[in-house]
């Protein structure tokens, strides 16, 4: 699309579309897109909101498409349909229909102009309110909600229709930055006070007490309570998990599949400097975005990092008094965060995740020492990932007993818990908690 100006929002917001439909990742693409971008933080506002706004809407925003023009939105170049998606979007949340439309066709290609100016000024003529379908079928809320059918059947066949919905309209909001503070470096109140002087707006999490949930903080990383340590963004669901490992100052702890290392550095941190978390990971890359993240809190002494394949951790057996797999998943329920991959993830994907959970859980199992603890966690609702591999440990793992697992907001599922999005306003989580049995006569 040669000759549009790329450096206004809008054309920034088209470039990133682009990219992410050539395979980016949006939440890694857009925060390096706009610390070079130049633009004011209500403009790198702006940017985020069309570009996370339009893909998670993609679907809803096609049908929209579709009922006004002449061409089938798939059958158009890519760069035409997601410019065709950024004007309808910004129709869609009130941008009025002039802004919406002129800006748009400003940053398309001359020869596209006449049609995109087109269809968008059709649309416009539309509605609000455009017409969608109707009912509680799989399709239809798929479409109003904006995910794959099969998202929308793996969710209400796990959780009810009610549920589910609930679920899927929250995947469509922007979430708040959920910042760990690190106690050991500053306090709740303090790191409050800070926030609020520099215009952010600031309330506490009601799951994770001292977590903190920001809005209109601008660039993360140029945070000073963030580039020096004091705090971490994490959800509030991930905080948890470390509350259910419940580590101890003095103990060695194991973090399989551990990158980018926020769960190994809070674990660091509960365990004020004294003891060991091992973190490992499969790629180099990701190791070093663990060590990077311990050096910034301050707990590097304690955390010690393997490059090794999680599924032969390079560790005695019975050696770690703690050990923490979270595992690699489908992500369904960090939708909300990642908008690109409700369209990347597809149900093969599950079924193969699933598997490898069970063979990261065996052999993590076997790290456990008697009497230790081992949670097992992922980001995702689906029942394959989650009671499912529950269900496996109970058969495979018969030297592990439960332990109780978190209250409400968390659900009992098996004999872990899950935590729904729409029930705290928080990443999708599963957590299962087992301790290794002691056999009294040989002492393990």
């Amino acid at each position: 699309m040669s000759g549009r100006p790329a450096a206004t929002p809008r054309g920034i917001a088209l470039a990133a579309l682009l990219r992410i439909e050539d395979g980016a990742f949006a939440h890694i693409l857009v925060p390096q897109t706009l610390r070079s971008s130049g633009l004011s933080a209500r403009d790198r506002a702006l940017v985020t909101d069309l570009v996370y706004g339009t893909v998670r809407m993609q679907r809803r925003l096609d049908v929209m498409l579709s009922a006004v023009s002449s061409r089938a939105i798939g059958s158009v170049d890519a760069p035409v349909r997601a410019a065709l998606r950024l004007g309808a979007y910004q129709l869609l949340i009130g941008v009025p229909a002039h802004a919406a439309v002129g800006e748009t066709v400003g940053v398309v290609d001359a020869r596209a102009r006449g049609f995109v100016n087109g269809v968008l000024r059709a649309l416009a003529r539309a509605g609000p309110p455009w017409p969608l379908p109707e009912g509680d079928g799989v399709s239809a809320v798929g479409v109003r909600t904006s995910h794959p059918d099969w998202i929308v059947r793996t969710f209400v066949d796990a959780f009810g229709a009610v549920d589910a919905i609930a679920t899927l309209d929250l995947d469509n909001e922007p979430p708040p930055v959920t910042l760990r503070v690190n106690s050991t470096r500053t306090s709740t109140e303090a790191l409050t006070a800070e926030l609020v002087a520099a215009g952010a707006d600031v309330r506490p999490g009601l799951l994770v007490p001292g977590s903190l949930l920001v809005r209109h903080a601008g660039d993360l990383a140029a945070l000073p309570a963030v580039a020096d340590g004091r705090a971490t963004p994490q959800d509030q669901a991930s905080q948890a998990i470390v509350a259910v490992l419940d580590p101890q100052p003095g103990e060695r702890v194991l973090d399989v599949a551990s990158a980018p290392g926020g769960k190994a550095t809070a674990a660091a941190e509960r365990m004020n400097g004294d003891g060991l978390v091992l973190a490992v990971d499969l790629h180099e890359g990701r190791v070093r975005t663990v060590l990077r993240a311990a050096e910034r809190i301050g707990v590097r002494p304690v955390v010690a990092t393997v490059v090794a394949d999680g599924r032969r951790p390079p560790v005695r057996d019975g050696s770690f008094d703690r050990v923490l797999l979270d595992a690699p998943c489908s992500g369904l329920g960090v939708l909300r965060r990642r908008p690109d991959a409700r369209w990347r993830v597809l149900p093969g994907d599950v079924r193969d995740l699933a598997s490898l959970q069970r063979v990261l859980l065996s052999a993590a199992a076997d790290a456990v020492r008697p009497g230790g603890r081992l949670v097992y966690a992922v980001c995702t609702l689906s029942r394959e990932e989650t009671i499912e591999v529950d269900e496996w440990a109970h058969v495979h793992l018969p030297g592990f007993t439960a332990v109780a697992p978190p209250t409400a907001p968390w659900r009992p599922l098996g004999r872990g818990a899950i935590l729904l999005p729409s029930d705290a306003h928080t990443d999708g989580m599963f957590v299962l908690s087992l301790t290794r049995s002691v056999d009294v006569a040989s002492g393990r």
